[in-house]
């Protein structure tokens, strides 16, 4: 997994469900990919191990939790092994006010002992690999003060593997949304913890939004050390064809699976067709392939007729053709202009 990690899709809510690890994984067969986070109290005591449903192809894959209760989060990881995930991670980062009022997240930035005695009981239920995604701090907090501290707590109860968002968090005054865009980044801070901690595999989150940014991160610097990974948030999901496209070859080293956006749309269709045979509606699949054509000729027409067709009853196979149709006619058209 850990090589996996060198370049990861962040888990995002909403956003991330089977559907569309299935869609990112039909463009990129090496990304590790994350769930959306699930949270430790609604499986253990809410029964709903529906959540963390997933397929095979979608490896590999991590289940991504919240909580703060030692006991619950054992229990969770316990169940992430017997489904099948491949790793087990906990949310220190989520600035929902949900998340701060069930006191997990990224107010957890603020108890690293609590933090500790959770990844260690996590490690002690369950084979798979523990790692945490934090931030570099919240509210008042000085990054650079607080940020080792929390590093080296978790490390002593057994992670080895973290991924930091480089922002803070502002608790307090910043929506979730404001809280993703409006704290600077600080990448110079996560380079330095790689320093700090060599034996830490430490991947950067935040503000990347390209191979070539992601590149430039695992770069060695000029004392020759290098970030272990980078993971992309809503770049790989608005612009999937952009990020994960070429993934493979140029962040892994390895073939990529296929050649071109259209491509991926014959690729899912095996999928989309076993979906709809199991009562699943189009759009709760599509709806994640809406930015495959981003920036290309027809992007617009391809979104237009997904969007507006999609969500019709029984819409079928039949809308993404015609969906495909309109990227397919606005080529022509360059070409012919061309």
């Amino acid at each position: 997994m850990d090589a996996a990690a060198r370049l990861s899709v962040a888990p995002m809510m909403d956003w991330t469900d089977r559907h569309c690890r299935a869609f990112h994984r039909t463009l990129s067969r090496r990304t590790l990919l994350y769930t959306e986070m699930v949270t430790a109290a609604a499986l253990v005591r809410g029964g709903a191990r529906h959540l963390i449903a997933f397929g095979e192809a979608e490896q590999p894959v991590a289940l991504q939790l919240g909580g703060a209760d030692p006991g619950e989060l054992a229990q969770a990881a316990r169940m992430a092994e017997q489904e099948g995930y491949r790793e087990v991670n906990l949310n220190v980062g989520c600035p929902s006010d949900r998340v701060q009022s069930g006191c997990f997240g990224a107010v957890l930035m603020e108890r690293p002992a609590l933090v500790a005695e959770c990844v260690a009981a996590m490690r002690a239920a369950t084979t798979l690999p523990v790692t945490v995604k934090c931030r570099i701090g919240v509210d008042a907090q000085e990054p650079a003060d607080i940020l080792p501290d929390f590093l080296c707590q978790i490390r002593a109860a057994g992670v080895r593997r973290v991924t930091i968002h480089a922002r803070k968090a502002w608790l307090q005054g910043l929506s979730p949304k404001e809280n993703r865009d409006v704290p600077p980044l600080d990448y110079p801070l996560v380079h330095a913890m790689k320093r700090a901690f060599p034996d830490l595999h430490v991947s950067i989150n935040g503000g990347i939004d390209s191979l070539d940014a992601t590149l430039a991160q695992l770069a060695p610097g000029d004392d020759g050390v290098s970030l272990d990974g980078a993971m992309i948030g809503r770049a790989a999901y608005q612009r999937p064809a952009d990020i994960l496209l070429r993934a493979d070859s140029r962040v892994f080293g390895a073939d990529d699976p296929l050649d071109a956006p259209e491509d991926a749309v014959e690729a899912m269709r095996p999928y989309i067709a076993a979906e709809l045979g199991a009562g699943q509606r189009l759009h709760a699949i599509t709806r994640h392939m809406l930015g495959l054509f981003s920036g290309r000729p027809g992007a617009r027409g391809w979104r237009r007729v997904l969007s507006e067709g999609a969500t019709r009853p029984g819409a079928g196979l039949e809308v993404l053709d015609a969906a495909l149709a309109e990227v397919m006619a606005a080529g022509a058209a360059r070409e012919a202009a061309e």
